[in-house]
């Protein structure tokens, strides 16, 4: 078994099959080390506050397994439920905040609540109340460490027989008379392989290509601004997010994280780097929202880029190709995939040893979706 992709996804995934016995399990990856990729790019937002059933789910497994995950892999991923604060500054956002807390509630996410101008207040008093009507909040919510949960699989993934190969590009995908994959070209030699999984995250249309299987996963740039270390706000303050334009915030060692969410680079999907003038429209928000903030100092050349791998319903891709069945996806997480990585390589082994999920349903999420007209409905704000 080849995972292409040695981000959290395909560590996940390598863990997660080693543990159900698979004593073949090689992970290749063209980064000269761990986290060159996306995972080390991202902030660290763990939440259960989706408005698709699907995705709470899938948080709330992730969840049970990021509270178990020091005894199993021997890394704390440094879970802090710091909460999720969601800001509405219409009636249609609230409406649409209060539509995914139904969905929450039924799947078992009752400590989610609405919240008023008053509760937003004494959660979070450094914003401005001002234009904002009411909001949700859910206290389970919080933070976690993306690299820490990277090297806590990769690890426990070596101490159960699976290898890891950095520096080793993928360059060809080799397929017999009925289209299965028999092996992989790489820069280091060919592999002959049994299966594989597709765990290279925006870069993952390229390896589907190989095998001439069409996945409908494209890159999104997210740029992160970053003030210099500072105490002017709590480490232990919610993420907080206006339900309008996305902007949100949040302290991480010490520095205050500012997020606006933009389209990417026209023309560069795979373009990452930091506009300046993104950096400037970011902190002129956080001025005009978050008061303390005009007293921080922007740290420009520490601001970063990443990619996310968005999927046409901003769901995950998770199974085999239908063309290709001896090739498994596990993409298009959107945004997404750090927190839910533990519970989606859970459930892809349990697909590739068992034939399907049997922790959780997770059929809404097959390749086949989009062909099939079966796209997951959009969820508002959430």
């Amino acid at each position: 078994m080849a995972v292409i992709g040695g981000g959290v996804m395909g560590a996940s995934v390598a863990y997660h099959l080693a543990a159900r016995g698979l004593r073949d399990v090689v992970v290749l990856d063209r980064g000269a080390g761990p986290g060159a990729g996306s995972t080390g790019r991202a902030t660290g937002g763990y939440r259960a506050q989706y408005g698709t059933a699907v995705n709470v789910r899938l948080s709330l497994l992730a969840r049970q397994k990021l509270l178990r995950f020091e005894d199993e892999t021997g890394v704390d991923p440094d879970y802090l439920p710091a909460g999720y604060l969601w800001l509405a500054t219409s009636a249609a956002e609230l409406d649409a905040l209060a539509a995914g807390r139904v969905i929450q509630h039924a799947e078992g996410l009752r400590e989610a609540v609405e919240v008023s101008p008053d509760d937003i207040g004494r959660l979070n008093p450094a914003i401005r109340i001002d234009g904002i009507v009411g909001g949700a909040f859910c206290p389970s919510d919080g933070f976690i460490r993306p690299l820490r949960i990277l090297e806590g699989y990769l690890a426990a993934a070596e101490r159960l027989g699976a290898r890891v190969e950095w520096g080793t590009e993928v360059t060809a995908l080799r397929l017999d008379a009925g289209g299965r994959v028999t092996g992989a070209d790489t820069t280091r030699g060919p592999l002959a392989v049994e299966m594989v999984v597709d765990a290279a995250g925006p870069w993952a249309a390229g390896i589907a290509a190989m095998a001439g299987v069409e996945l409908p996963v494209t890159p999104l740039r997210r740029q992160i601004a970053t003030t210099e270390p500072c105490d002017l706000l709590p480490a232990d303050m919610p993420m907080t997010i206006w339900a309008g334009d996305g902007f949100h915030f949040r302290v991480r060692d010490g520095r205050v994280l500012l997020l606006w969410p933009t389209p990417g680079a026209v023309g560069r999907p795979f373009d990452d780097s930091v506009e300046p003038a993104w950096v400037d429209a970011v902190v002129a928000m956080a001025h005009a929202r978050v008061p303390v903030l005009r007293e921080a100092v922007v740290d420009r050349a520490g601001c970063w880029g990443g990619l996310y791998e968005m999927s046409p319903d901003k769901h995950a891709i998770l199974g085999a190709a239908a063309a290709c069945p001896n090739l498994y996806f596990i993409n298009g997480s959107s945004g997404h995939g750090v927190m839910h990585a533990p519970a989606l390589g859970q459930l892809l082994a349990e697909i590739v040893c068992d034939g399907r999920a049997s922790t959780l349903d997770v059929a809404c999420l097959h390749p086949s979706r989009f062909e099939a007209g079966n796209a997951i409905p959009a969820a508002g704000v959430l």
